[in-house]
C-alpha cells in the first residue's frame, strides 16, 4: 500500500528556505546548504544510500503550488510519475504542456487520494510547507523524512510555522552522517 512520506531539508531552526525565497530565487539565499549532504547528485554510498533509492523512486509527487510554480513544475517531468497540486484556483496556462501535472481543486484529502492511486504500490513523495502543515491537518499525511542539517538560517520559511494543533510523532529510523541527521517519523493517529 502506498504511504505518503514528506521529503525535506531543514536547517536546525526549522527553516527550509532561507531569506528572499522567490520565482528567479528559488528556496531562497542560502538554500544549496540545505542540500549539500545530497553530494554531486549521484547515489551515495552506505546508509544515505537508501534515502536517494527512497528519493528518486517514487509512484507519485504531491507539492505545493508555490513549490512547483518557483521551479516552473520541473519541466512536467519529476521522476516520470503524476504531479499532484493542490491548490485554490486553477492552473496558469503552461500547465497544459505537462501532461504528468494535475492540479487538484477540491482539497488536500482529494488530492491526496488522487496521489496514492496513482502511485499504486509505491510511495508518494510530498513536498512544500503549507502543503505538508494541510497534509497533517487533514491526517493524510503519514511519514515525514527529515534532513537536519547542522546550520542555523535565523529567517527564511519555516515547515511547521502555524500548525492547528499538536502532532504526535514516532521516530522509525535515525541515519547519522557528518553532513546531517537523517530522521524518519511515522505521524502517530
Amino acid at each position: 500500500m502506498s504511504m505518503s512520506v514528506l521529503f525535506m531539508s531543514m536547517a536546525l531552526d526549522g527553516y527550509i528556505a532561507g531569506p528572499n525565497d522567490k520565482p528567479g530565487n528559488p528556496g531562497g539565499d542560502g538554500f544549496d546548504r540545505l542540500h549539500e549532504w545530497y553530494g554531486d547528485f549521484s547515489r551515495p554510498s552506505g546508509a544515505v544510500g537508501q534515502l536517494w533509492d527512497e528519493w528518486n523512486s517514487p509512484g507519485a509527487i504531491l507539492a505545493g503550488r508555490r513549490t512547483v510554480e518557483q521551479i516552473d513544475h520541473w519541466g512536467g517531468d519529476n521522476h516520470g510519475v503524476p504531479i499532484i497540486v493542490p491548490s485554490h484556483r486553477p492552473p496558469g496556462p503552461s500547465v497544459a504542456n505537462y501532461p504528468l501535472v494535475n492540479y487538484v481543486l477540491d482539497g488536500i484529502e482529494s488530492a491526496m487520494a488522487q496521489a496514492k492511486a496513482a502511485a499504486g504500490d509505491r510511495n508518494v513523495l510530498m513536498l512544500g510547507a503549507y502543503t505538508a502543515q494541510r497534509a497533517l491537518e487533514a491526517g493524510v499525511l503519514d511519514e515525514l523524512q527529515i534532513h537536519q542539517i547542522p546550520v542555523l538560517f535565523g529567517g527564511g520559511l519555516r515547515l511547521f510555522d502555524v500548525l492547528p494543533s499538536r502532532v504526535e510523532l514516532e521516530i522509525v529510523r535515525v541515519i547519522d552522517t557528518p553532513d546531517a541527521t537523517h530522521i524518519r517519523y511515522r505521524v502517530r493517529r
